[in-house]
């Protein structure tokens, strides 16, 4: 890409894999993220590290400026109440990164690592903080946007493939499953440089069975969140 990816939430456990995916694709890279210690122990050489908050816009705004693509993988707080809560981060964040990456009419492509379940809101989980209708919101603002986009929905984050190599791709929100989150990781590098990848959202899970043939196969089977987004 001519200008910098910024992976927001680069430090954590699935955007450490992202950050090392696009430096092996020789691609500039940003990393947005709260905490400069962790960055320096976490952080493969070569990402630069813009120090930032997603909850205050104020911060954001040389780190997205003039940036190619924007991965956003911010993992959320779950308290009911305060700065931590998930409305803060899974809302609020997306909409003021948004805002901040489109200033001077740049129009990156955003991926949006979102989660399972996000559109069932008697779920469990909507109990903490209502992390999953603060997804779905989150959600919802990226696709009002008018920017090329992706949304990633993984399921139960593992750190090996024991659920099985094969990567299932699924849209509806009703299925469940395990996915390493080193496959969620590389769904959202693909998504980047496949077009049939924008303007979909879709559920990723592992399962038995042999790696299908192509990336872009696999998003090419995927139906439109609505219309293609240019």
């Amino acid at each position: 890409m001519d200008n910098p990816v910024v992976v927001v939430g680069g430090t954590g456990r699935v955007g450490r894999f992202i950050v090392q995916g696009l430096l092996e694709r020789r691609e500039s890279v940003r990393v947005i993220g709260r905490s400069a210690h962790r960055a320096r122990r976490e952080l493969a050489p070569g990402a630069v590290f813009r120090q930032a908050d997603v909850r205050a816009p104020q911060t954001l705004g040389g780190a997205l400026a003039g940036c190619s693509a924007v991965v956003y993988g911010v993992e959320p707080g779950t308290e009911q109440s305060g700065p931590d809560r998930p409305e803060t981060t899974l809302c609020h964040g997306v909409r003021n990164v948004l805002k901040a990456a489109t200033a001077d009419g740049n129009r990156p492509h955003v991926v949006l690592i979102s989660q399972l379940h996000a559109t069932h809101q008697g779920h469990p989980l909507n109990a903490y903080g209502r992390l999953l209708s603060w997804r779905f919101a989150g959600e919802e603002a990226l696709r009002e946007s008018g920017l090329p986009y992706t949304v990633v929905r993984p399921g139960w984050l593992i750190d090996d493939r024991s659920a099985g190599h094969r990567v299932r791709l699924h849209q509806g929100d009703q299925g469940t499953g395990q996915v390493a989150r080193r496959d969620v990781a590389e769904a959202c590098l693909q998504a980047l440089y496949t077009p049939a990848a924008r303007g979909v959202t879709f559920e990723i899970f592992n399962e038995p069975g042999v790696p299908f043939p192509s990336w872009s196969e696999a998003y090419g089977s995927l139906a439109w969140d609505r219309t293609p987004v240019a």
